[in-house]
This record gives structure tokens, C-alpha cells and sequence, in this order.
């Protein structure tokens, strides 16, 4: 399943219990009397990727024999809750993934170790600076950047050149008329949208340079005239010639990716996270069959996808011994080294420039996303700006079945005024 946006809220307490989290290896006073062992909860796909990250941890453990790791591999889509009950009560990792839309909160909340002079950010220059700013709450770093994504258009170039497609459509009108196009002369679908997720539907958002929220200005934006028409635009790709209908059932996912990887569908808005999984595809078994090209633009002429990925964070309230040994690994798993070997195994894109090795950029699909990297859009320093989404996709699946686009997105913004009393409407 996708890396994308977990659908329950975050909204954490701040009053917070630093309880031991129970790590095996030292002693009262944090001095370690053997071997420090690491828990260290993973939240990578558990079939296609955690395997490559098991094989990095061992390299971890032979370099350095005084720690052993714990690996954890825990659902994308439970970890978010199960991290923040355990930080809050027992039971904490030492060391965890942590979604880039999670970090603020949980520094907010006190459950992180700042990792400003540590090993952990000893080579903070090599990463994109975007990314460090993302691990940033209150000018302090709380996390690490592991892996980074954005969404793009993939599609499918036989059957672009098959409907006469000769390049990737630059907005989202040009989209519709390629999906019409593919549908005439091909047969199947020339465009599917994924329905009912607000990650999904960023880009229309910051095509008409507009968000969910202005976090600088603290200011409710998503019921905005530019939202609207924004959303509307979204709904056409739903209805127009040659799209798929809205899928609102729970295996809508598995339903687009199916159909694209099979190429009963010529073009989705995806991330790298499917790469792996899409070249197992009978469509894409030849992996240069894969376009990868940026999200189109809105009506103003502007395009721009959302910026995800993952860090790698560090437990406030493990001891000192067990801090000092995840900074370390914080720093292994990120190093050039490793950022390389992990986007090798799993054709995800590594977060700092000297990963991008030529053996790294061998792979089409890296090297296409790399490409359209330049079009992401970094998340504001907004501790609930994760917890947007989930009523954002609530009310688009509502929208896209027949409620009014400013009643819907009317919606929207009366749960954000719940969920930020500081922020205007």
C-alpha cells in the first residue's frame, strides 16, 4: 500500500509522560553494562522494502558490535497512533520512522530528542535543504531524512503513442484531452484518479496558489474562491471523456494501481513508493516504458505536488546510553552508503545530493522523480498539518458523489476551526 497520509488525526497532548521505554542494556543511570539494544520500529512496506532495510540494519550491527537493533516492522497506516500512545505511556522505540508530517507534532509534544550537534545531523550540509527544514520545529532538528517522495504523472508511453500522445500534458486540461485521446484509440482508460484523499488532491490546491491552510498567516484557506475552483477542476477528472469514475470503495487503491500496472489505465498522479511494484507490472516489463513527468498545471499556470517522505527520529524519553547508540544509527542508516543501497533495493529517492550516485540514477523511475523533485512543495512548520488531511479526503469522497464543492470544503474548514482555534476562516 501507499507511503501517503494516515487518516486519523493527530492531535497530541502536550503534557507528556517520559516514561522509561524498557530497552534492554543499561544500567539505572544510563551507563550502558553490555551490549545496548536498540528498538527501532520500521514503517516500510513490509513485503517490498522492509526486508532491504533488515539487510542495513545488519550491516549496522557488524560495524558496530557494541549495539544490537530491535527491528519493528509496524503498519504505515496503525503507526502513527500505536507511536503516540507509546511515547506517551511505555513501551517507546528508542528509534522510529517517523512520516515528515508527524515530526512537528511529536517535537511538539515533547516526545522527541532534539538532534542539533549529534552525530545524528553531523552531515546535515549533504541533504536537500528543504528536507532538514521539514525535521525543524521551533529552529530545533528533531528528525533525520531518510526517504523523500513527492506525486508526479506516470503514464504509460505505448499507450500515449498509441492515441497519438506525443508528450506529457502540461495542465490539467491538456490531461484531459490525452485521456480522451487514449480512451478513442485505445480502448481503456487514459486517466485514473485516486477519489476521497486530500494527498491526492494537493496538487489542484497549489496549482491555483492555494493550500488548506496559510500557516504563516494563520488563516483557514481551504473554502477559499481559489479552493473552490481548485476542486472543481479535481471533479472534471472524474467526469471528462476518457477518465475513471470515482472509486470511493476501501480497495480503491489496489483498484487504480491494478489497472495501471496491467495498462488497463494509460496515466495516474502517483509516488515513488509504487516503483517497485509497478515494474512487476505486465505493462511495465520494460521499466523505460514508464513516464514519469510533474503533476499538471492549474488554471494560473502553476503546478506543484506535495513533499513526503520519512525521518528517522529519536525517543526524548529513552536513557542516555540508548540515545547516544540511535543517534549513531540515525547517522548509519542516512549516510551516503546507505541512502544509495536503500534506493538501489527500492527504488525510492535518496534525501541527500551525494546518494545520487550514477548506479543510483541507472533506474528510470529514480531518475524521473529526481526530475520533478524541483516542483515539490515543502509543509509548513504546522504541527496539524499532517492531521489536515483526513477531513480534506472525508469530504472530497462526499464532494466527488454529488455535495456541493463550497458546501463540502465549507465543511472542511469548520473541522480545521476545531482543530486550529488560533487560525481565521
Amino acid at each position: 500500500m501507499r507511503r501517503g497520509i494516515a487518516a486519523s488525526a493527530l492531535v497530541v497532548a502536550l503534557a507528556v509522560s517520559m516514561a522509561a521505554c524498557g530497552s534492554s542494556g543499561s544500567s539505572s543511570d544510563g551507563k550502558a553494562d553490555g551490549p545496548v539494544t536498540l528498538t527501532y520500529w520500521d514503517t516500510s512496506n513490509a513485503t517490498n522494502e522492509a526486508p532491504n532495510y533488515q539487510e542495513l540494519v545488519k550491516k549496522f550491527e557488524a560495524a558496530n558490535p557494541e549495539v544490537k537493533v530491535d527491528f519493528v516492522n509496524v503498519p504505515f497506516d496503525q503507526a502513527q497512533n500505536k507511536l503516540q500512545t507509546a511515547m506517551g505511556a511505555k513501551g517507546a522505540p528508542d528509534v522510529f520512522r517517523s512520516e515528515v508530517g508527524w515530526t512537528a507534532a511529536f517535537a511538539k509534544a515533547g516526545f522527541l530528542e532534539p538532534l542539533d550537534g549529534t552525530p545524528a545531523t553531523a552531515d546535515a550540509g549533504s541533504f536537500q535543504p528543504t528536507l532538514v527544514q521539514q525535521a525543524k520545529y521551533e529552529g530545533k532538528t528533531y528528525g533525520v531524512p531518510l526517504v523523500t517522495d513527492t506525486l508526479g504523472l506516470l503514464y504509460n508511453k505505448e499507450l500515449f503513442t498509441k492515441a497519438g500522445v506525443a508528450a506529457a500534458p502540461k495542465t490539467w486540461d491538456e490531461l484531459k484531452t490525452a485521456a480522451a485521446a487514449v480512451k478513442e484509440k485505445t480502448g481503456v482508460d487514459g486517466f485514473w484518479l485516486k477519489a476521497a484523499d486530500g494527498y491526492y488532491a494537493m496538487p489542484f490546491l497549489f496549482g491555483e496558489g492555494t493550500d488548506t491552510v496559510d500557516a504563516a498567516g494563520k488563516k483557514i484557506t481551504v473554502a477559499s474562491p481559489d479552493a473552490v475552483k481548485a476542486i472543481e477542476t479535481y471533479k472534471t477528472m472524474f467526469t471528462s471523456p476518457g477518465t475513471a469514475k470515482a472509486d470511493v470503495t476501501t480497495d480503491a487503491y489496489a483498484h487504480m494501481m491494478d489497472a495501471f500496472n496491467s495498462g488497463k489505465v494509460a496515466a495516474i498522479i502517483q509516488g515513488p513508493w509504487e516503483i517497485t511494484n509497478i515494474y512487476k507490472g505486465s505493462a511495465f516489463a520494460d521499466k523505460t516504458n514508464l513516464g514519469i513527468a510533474p503533476v499538471p498545471a492549474g488554471a494560473s499556470g502553476k503546478a506543484g505536488a506535495p513533499t513526503g517522505g520519512h525521518n528517522i527520529s529519536v525517543y526524548a524519553g529513552s536513557d542516555k546510553a540508548h540515545k547516544a547508540a540511535a543517534e549513531k544509527f540515525a547517522a548509519f542508516m542516512t549516510s551516503a552508503e546507505s541512502q544509495a543501497f536503500i534506493a538501489k533495493k527500492n527504488s525510492t529517492l535518496p534525501t541527500r545530493f551525494d546518494a545520487f550516485t550514477p548506479e543510483v540514477k541507472a533506474d528510470p523511475g529514480i531518475a524521473g522523480f529526481q526530475a520533478v523533485l524541483s516542483s515539490a512543495k515543502p509543509r509548513p512548520e504546522l504541527p496539524e498539518y499532517s492531521s489536515l488531511f483526513a477531513s480534506l479526503g472525508t469530504n472530497l469522497g462526499k464532494v466527488v458523489q454529488g455535495t456541493g464543492t463550497q458546501d463540502g470544503l465549507n465543511t472542511v474548514a469548520t473541522d480545521y476551526a476545531k482543530l486550529l482555534p488560533g487560525f481565521a476562516k
